[in-house]
């Protein structure tokens, strides 16, 4: 204990030396003029470098003085509010009587689960508190309020009755169909899905998001995740959405599900949509600018005989000008559109609905329209080669998957709205049917180019069918699109010409009689 007292009193006596402490003081003062110093050189670099460069700099990052709110996080705020409010509260315990109901109905349910699916209409709160209403496909009010509840909704109202099978069930007036556009990005997106190890109703449901701006494909989307959800295979749940997914399709994820090969499949319905998407856009801007040129041309002759005509008349009228035959004819013609226009355009709409019902509804008017325009100059080839291209690639398709021979000609007989073609697959089933081989239909039949005939035989004989009617279809399809450009670049000069024929034809007969009057004033 004596010697570290002694030992503490002599570090002591060390610190009171004087020359210690000055060297203490020394040090302090250095480091604080080196701190002042490298502080002020940094201050002069910010005033001299970076305070020019931060205010000249694109891409200046602003701290933001708020947090930014999300959409979902005001819709919470709000709804929050609202049920607080007194007609929050009211309406709140409204719904809390109607769950409660419900929840009593569905104990005391002892209906059967019925065999096909019905329509179910259901009022719920989603998980941010919003109150939905929508319909949904099931077997009973049981199922549809499990499968609501896993989904996190608060379901206060299950009903169905005929009024909502009549307007909502799959052969209404509201039924709806996927168009290729849709199609082509709901396969794209659900095959990436699948490859990268999401489970197929995870991925349905991450689509369902996905598309939800899309409000008249949320009925079947949830119907397919709450088929999924019961255990129902893929094609079935399609299948179940009535027209909204074509038979194609269903048909090849049929013969997927029986192969284990629908990561596959959905890449190759993908591509094959792409293409289809290619053929009709290419119809598309081939028809659209001669529609326009059709359209514009009438509007401009209408306006010339209804408004133009009439006005000179009244020349020709107080000048007692001679009026030749070919103006007698433009100034009845003017005449009849200003007395009856609006019959004519009702007449004229009137024929286009009843041509386009008869079309859609009556099988022998939609074949004979067909044949007729199958035997018309250059609109035949572009019929026979889109049928061709179409009918080809979907069959190299099916035979590719695996998919039976007759189960392919039933399905490449749906996919086309062509009555010729139909005939020809109704043919070939029967043919196999009897043991004959497929291109027995096809034989010298004037809707099959001969190219296609002699590959699909040469496909037969070598047992390389798929491989064959893939290469027709990419035959067919450069020829349909090499066409199609030919008939475009046709039409437009022959449109522009006979626009400016009748114009010219119209002016010759107001400016003749014009002509006759100078005659008279100079005699």
């Amino acid at each position: 204990m004596k010697k570290k007292d002694s030992n503490d009193k002599e570090k002591v006596n060390a610190l009171k030396l004087p020359g210690l402490g000055f060297f203490m003081a020394f040090k302090y003062i250095y480091l604080i003029f080196i701190d002042i110093f490298l502080l002020a050189f940094k201050g002069i670099k910010f005033i001299l470098i970076d305070g020019w460069k931060l205010l000249f700099s694109k891409n200046k990052k602003i701290v933001p003085t708020k947090t930014k709110i999300s959409k979902e996080e005001k819709q919470r705020i709000k709804q929050e509010k609202y049920d607080n409010s007194w007609s929050g509260k009211r309406q709140n315990a409204k719904l809390e009587k109607m769950r409660l109901k419900l929840l009593e109905e569905l104990q005391n349910d002892k209906s059967e689960r019925s065999k096909t699916p019905k329509v179910y209409w259901y009022r719920a709160k989603n998980k941010n508190g919003k109150i939905e209403t929508g319909t949904i496909n099931g077997y009973s009010k049981i199922d549809v309020n499990t499968f609501l509840l896993q989904e996190a909704y608060t379901v206060y109202e299950i009903r169905n009755d005929k009024y909502i099978e009549f307007f909502y069930g799959d052969t209404s007036l509201f039924a709806v169909k996927m168009s290729n556009k849709d199609l082509l990005f709901w396969l794209t997106q659900l095959s990436t899905y699948i490859k990268s190890g999401i489970s197929l109703t995870e991925s349905i449901k991450i689509l369902n998001n996905q598309m939800r701006n899309k409000k008249h494909y949320r009925k079947a989307f949830q119907s397919i995740i709450y088929e999924l959800t019961m255990g129902e295979a893929f094609s079935k749940a399609l299948e179940k959405q009535g027209t909204m997914f074509p038979a194609l399709l269903i048909n090849m994820i049929r013969a997927a599900e029986a192969t284990g090969e629908l990561e596959a499949t959905l890449t190759d319905m993908s591509n094959y949509y792409e293409e289809v998407e290619k053929t009709r856009k290419q119809m598309i801007s081939a028809i659209t600018y001669p529609t326009i040129i059709m359209v514009f041309a009438t509007a401009v002759i209408t306006f010339i005989l209804m408004y133009v005509i009439p006005q000179f008349v009244k020349i020709y009228e107080e000048s007692n000008a001679q009026i030749n035959g070919l103006t007698i004819f433009i100034i009845n013609l003017s005449n009849f559109l200003k007395t009856n226009i609006l019959t004519i355009g009702l007449v004229l709409l009137v024929l286009i609905v009843v041509f386009i019902l008869c079309f859609r509804k009556i099988k022998a008017f939609r074949r004979n329209i067909q044949y007729a325009l199958m035997h018309f100059p250059v609109i035949s080839k572009i019929i026979i080669y889109k049928e061709m291209t179409i009918f080809t690639k979907t069959f190299s398709s099916l035979l590719s998957n695996n998919v039976f021979i007759t189960d392919s000609m039933d399905i490449l007989s749906k996919i086309t709205n062509n009555e010729i073609y139909r005939e020809i697959m109704e043919e070939t089933v029967n043919n196999i049917v009897k043991g004959d081989k497929i291109s027995t239909s096809f034989k010298d039949h004037w809707a099959i180019p001969d190219v296609a005939y002699y590959m699909l035989v040469t496909g037969e004989s070598t047992g390389q069918l798929a491989e064959m009617m893939k290469k027709v279809s990419d035959y067919y399809a450069e020829m349909h699109k090499s066409i199609v450009n030919n008939l475009k670049s046709f039409i437009e000069p022959i449109l522009i010409s006979s626009l400016a024929l009748v114009v010219g034809i119209i002016i010759l007969a107001v400016i003749v009689p014009m002509f006759g009057l100078m005659s008279q004033l100079e005699a």
